[in-house]
């Protein structure tokens, strides 16, 4: 069996490689490609999976549905004339016979609905938290939003619902449970943006004996999210430093300890030069004894007061694992440390990404456990309250799990996509048959 993955965005990219790590595993592993319509693809070049067609950077970064202007810049980029391109390149793969495995939102799923071969749809952009929960619909959603009867619009219902559309996975039980009333092959089988992060195990919780002693006796983690995107990390940067020195003058009987995840594309250069900006003073970290084991070898270490900051941009994971709350500006990262049980402080910035507009349906998606203040001086007092109230960290870590999932969707997914293409070979004629 040959399969082409389509995807558009560096997140996406990386949702859609655990998939095809999966993929490569299995006995009868099918033959792959790739074609993602945003970026560059490295991830998939990383994996030895060729790219067909065209790839290009854009100006935007992929957020042109952020603010027209975004879209104007991709326009005199050449994205209609790279978005032709594309579809070309997708049309004569699908030619010579095979699968789509599309991952994303309506352009990778158009593409595979257009391409005339059979295909699956991981659905990573939309889900019916945007505009609704388990009780349902939120307070305060326009009709625009919510006119339809779900997050997914009637055109990308019909292209789920078509006969070469073998399967979808949306991102959660709850927008799954909604597209299954449409008759659509949906299957609720978990984000594979929380696999690889850690081993399956139960949420946090917070009914311990003498639980607020304990707390008070160890250092109070606290895991940075500026997002990978340059410039926009860089001024949220700057706010989240501002945020860290809050911790300061709330937390002043307790050791802190900050861990900033950073982006391989992020100059630690530029962070660093905040840092001193604020007045923190570049310490060794070997001689420093913080009872975690970094792979970083290049990692920085800063200090002010009773707060220590670690600079790491090889130990993503660790971050994510030790931290007992994020000051977080990211996309995936945000979603990423909530899945794990954890509650997360937001901060809108300017954008093109972690904009008001973005920041406020990201607490939509993720409930409780991403809380959101206007500006960063905030930060440390809401953290002090939840500190103080195990019911508000309980609900907080249960509703990650329950938003976020368990680890091994990519897994699930694999077996799934074999299953559902089970006998389809590359020779196989198209199927043409009129739905």
């Amino acid at each position: 069996m040959r399969l082409l993955c389509l995807s558009n965005g560096h997140g996406e990219d990386m949702i859609a490689v655990r998939i095809l790590q999966e993929l490569q595993k299995h006995p009868n592993a099918p033959e792959l490609a790739a074609l993602p319509l945003v970026g560059e693809g490295r991830a998939y070049s990383q994996l030895g999976i060729p790219i067909v067609g065209t790839v290009q950077t854009m100006p935007s970064g992929g957020f042109i549905y952020m603010e027209g202007r975004q879209l104007m810049r991709d326009l005199r980029g050449g994205l209609l004339q790279l978005t032709w391109s594309q579809f070309k390149a997708v049309r004569r793969w699908s030619k010579k016979g095979g699968v789509i495995l599309a991952v994303g939102d309506i352009v990778p799923l158009l593409f595979a609905g257009l391409s005339g071969a059979p295909y699956t749809f991981v659905g990573t952009a939309k889900s019916e938290y945007y505009v609704r929960d388990e009780a349902g619909e939120l307070p305060n959603r326009s009709w625009g939003e919510t006119w339809s009867g779900s997050v997914y619009y009637p055109w990308e219902r019909w292209l789920m619902s078509r006969r070469r559309c073998k399967a979808v996975f949306p991102r959660d039980k709850l927008t799954t449970e909604t597209l299954q009333k449409w008759s659509i092959p949906a299957f609720d089988l978990g984000n594979p943006m929380m696999d690889g992060i850690a081993p399956e195990h139960p949420a946090p919780v917070f009914y311990e004996t003498n639980a607020e002693l304990k707390e008070m006796q160890r250092s109070l983690i606290v895991t940075l999210l500026p997002g990978s995107r340059v410039p926009e990390a860089y001024n949220n940067w700057q706010k989240i430093v501002q945020a860290s020195d809050g911790f300061l003058d709330t937390f002043t009987e307790r050791t802190l300890l900050f861990l900033g995840a950073i982006a391989p594309a992020l100059s630690l250069d530029v962070l660093r030069e905040t840092l001193q900006g604020y007045g923190w003073c570049e310490q060794s970290l070997t001689a420093m004894s913080l009872n975690l084991h970094f792979e970083d070898e290049n990692a920085s270490a800063f200090t002010k007061k009773n707060a220590t900051l670690i600079l790491t941009q090889n130990d993503y994971n660790l971050c994510l694992l030790k931290g007992d709350c994020a000051i977080a500006m990211a996309g995936t990262a945000t979603e990423q440390f909530v899945g794990l049980g954890k509650p997360a402080i937001a901060i809108p910035g300017i954008g093109p990404q972690y904009n008001p507009i973005f920041a406020e349906a990201q607490t939509r998606l993720l409930g409780p456990s991403l809380i959101l203040v206007e500006q960063p001086g905030k930060v440390a007092s809401t953290v002090q309250q939840l500190l103080r109230d195990p019911d508000w960290l309980q609900l907080i870590a249960d509703n990650g799990s329950q938003r976020m999932g368990q680890p091994g969707a990519a897994k699930r997914i694999a077996e799934c996509l074999m299953e559902r293409f089970e006998g389809f070979k590359a020779t196989d004629p198209l199927d043409k048959s009129p739905e």
